[in-house]
């Protein structure tokens, strides 16, 4: 990845297309299922979206073996998809963004007023 790719995203347009053609050869259940957790994972991301890059090929491996196994999307990620995407994030309740984005505007605040 160069400079210009980074700074455009097109390195991440790229993976994005090819984790999109992977999904489409999967079944509609685990469609459906990468859906979820591609919406319920991007909140814990950080501002541009590449730590999430990493976890997203995971987990779609993870689909990928267990479609190839004859498994159901309940046996390979259990009933609750949120609590297996904060799980991933790091720990249940995992801190999104705009809770991070708080917490460092409510320390710049408290230091300008010299608390």
């Amino acid at each position: 990845m160069n400079f210009w790719e980074k700074i455009t995203g097109s390195d991440m347009t790229k993976e994005f297309k090819a984790f999109e053609s992977r999904v489409k050869k999967l079944p509609a259940e685990y469609q459906a299922a990468w859906e979820k957790i591609n919406a319920n994972l991007w909140p814990h991301s950080d501002f541009t979206g590449r730590s999430l890059m990493p976890i997203l090929d995971g987990v779609l491996g993870l689909l990928e073996e267990t479609a190839a196994d004859g498994q159901s999307v309940r046996e390979a990620l259990g009933d609750d998809i949120e609590g297996f995407c904060s799980a991933l994030a790091g720990e249940a309740g995992a801190k999104s963004f705009r809770d991070k984005w708080r917490e460092q505007l409510n320390r710049n605040i408290a230091k300008k007023l010299g608390k």
